[in-house]
């Protein structure tokens, strides 16, 4: 049963914020855009999952079932310039000499364990965009068949001058006009071949050059970027389900073309409400790996970067990510990482000391209003900056109850800790450092590791030891040879 409250959500569709009502009762729909599988995860991508991570947690605490949909795009597509040699897959697959779906496995598989590092929970369902090529066909086969799309040199287009005629009004997101997105656009992708500039692929014509290709009855081509995530999204939460989500970066194009698409085929919204995660940047600037402002998720845990004096544990990482609001843009620096970490410990120091407080007959303390106030900054559209200032003021609650400046009884400790539990680890997401890890064991489960390495240096046998230090790296435990041995660190 979902708990009494009045959640609201900012919808990007209406700009405002609204009342969160679900379309069948209980149950949620929710899809948001997944990473493209050619490269290591970046802290922006991060971010934004993480903060999908956050409403998917909070959904669930209040009792929704949630059916949550999340993509893994390993299917290659052009970029602006059309040019098949800068398809991200074929280009990454000639720099590391793979073949593109290993390219697509390696990238996956760091994903899931950058994801699982921070705690974030996996999605019901990841369905991938090659699982799902005979779909996108027949999508794109109906949006020609009702006049929406056309077919030129076996690529095919969406015609958005023929949608917005239909009422449709393509740009309703993004809040653009035709008349100027038709002016201001250039034909990058369509090498002259569209109607209008703005018209985007939705399947395209494969070069001899081109390795990811699939059959098709206009020849053989690989799918628009778009198509894919209308394909799944309906397929899997059906043609109008409560929330797609994705970074801010995405509302447009990506997410327009999607409910093009969708109202094309369908003759209404396919979303009900729209929420999009803001941008990360680093010490005031965006991050770039052409500047040299950028680090990767695993380097800000291990330490290893030029940015930041120290390894920072991952849930340092996620409580500084969710001081800030998932719409507004986070800078984080040095100084803000410090700052979160004392933060982390104070908070995580406080729910230890709950395990210790002694209940008295009556309580001082007021835990419904500390409720209360938890439950309010969540349900005005997942506000945890508010809630973690709340969460400080139990903090300090709790050491005015051991300090016996307070008094708690038996009743309100019990709901005490359930509250703080339940905000900090199932809503938040934080675990406490070697959560759900025996220390002791997994000291000598590393050292024996450490000896079968060093024997197999003995032997010669560099590709064993190469590997042992690799995957214990994955996991965050970082080897260093000396003179003395060899030593470790998480």
């Amino acid at each position: 049963m979902v708990k009494e409250h009045q959640l609201k959500v900012h919808n990007s569709l209406s700009g405002q914020k609204e009342t969160f009502e679900p379309i069948n009762l209980d149950n949620i729909g929710m899809y948001v855009c997944g990473p493209t599988v050619y490269s290591n995860v970046h802290l922006g991508n991060v971010r934004t999952f993480m903060s999908f991570d956050m409403i998917y947690r909070y959904l669930k605490f209040l009792g929704y079932k949630v059916r949550y949909v999340r993509n893994i795009t390993d299917a290659g597509h052009l970029t602006d310039d059309g040019n098949v040699e800068n398809d991200r897959f074929v280009k990454q697959s000639k720099l590391e000499k793979l073949e593109p779906m290993e390219i697509v496995q390696k990238y996956t598989v760091d994903f899931h364990k950058v994801l699982e590092k921070f705690n974030l929970l996996p999605p019901t369902i990841e369905p991938t965009a090659t699982g799902h090529i005979l779909e996108q066909i027949a999508l794109a086969e109906k949006l020609i068949d009702l006049g929406f799309a056309y077919e030129v040199n076996g690529s095919v287009y969406f015609d958005v001058e023929a949608y917005n005629k239909k009422g449709l009004d393509y740009g309703e997101l993004s809040n653009r006009n035709i008349d100027e997105l038709i002016s201001n656009s250039r034909d990058l992708d369509g090498q002259g071949e569209k109607k209008n500039p703005v018209d985007f692929a939705l399947w395209k014509n494969a070069s001899p050059a081109h390795i990811m290709r699939w059959n098709s009855p206009w020849g053989d081509g690989f799918p628009g970027w778009h198509l894919e995530c209308t394909v799944m999204s309906t397929k899997y939460l059906g043609d109008y389900f409560d929330i797609h989500g994705g970074g801010m970066d995405l509302k447009f194009p990506h997410h327009e073309c999607e409910i093009a698409q969708a109202k094309g085929s369908n003759g209404h919204e396919p979303v009900k409400y729209w929420l999009h995660a803001n941008m990360l940047t680093m010490n005031g600037q965006r991050m770039s790996k052409s500047t040299g402002n950028y680090i990767l998720p695993m380097q800000l845990v291990d330490g290893e970067n030029d940015f930041f004096e120290k390894a920072f544990h991952p849930s340092v990482v996620r409580f500084c990510f969710l001081q800030a609001h998932y719409r507004s843009v986070l800078d984080i620096s040095n100084d803000a990482m410090l700052a979160s970490e004392k933060g982390f410990t104070r908070l995580v120091e406080a729910i230890k000391t709950l395990e210790i407080l002694q209940p008295k007959n009556t309580s001082t303390v007021h835990i419904a209003d500390l409720e209360q106030k938890l439950y309010t900054a969540m349900d005005d559209d997942f506000n945890t900056p508010i809630l973690i200032a709340h969460l400080f003021d139990a903090v300090k609650m709790i050491n005015s109850i051991k300090d016996n400046s307070e008094d708690i009884s038996a009743e309100d400790l019990t709901r005490l800790k359930t509250i703080m539990h339940g905000f900090v680890f199932d809503v938040l997401g934080l675990q406490t450092e070697n959560t759900n890890v025996n220390s002791d064991k997994l000291d000598g489960v590393v050292k024996m590791l450490i000896e079968m390495r060093n024997q197999a240096r003995v032997d010669k046998n560099w590709a064993l030891s190469d590997q042992i230090r690799d995957q214990l790296s994955a996991l965050g435990i970082q080897l260093k040879d000396g003179s003395e041995g060899t030593s470790y660190t998480f």
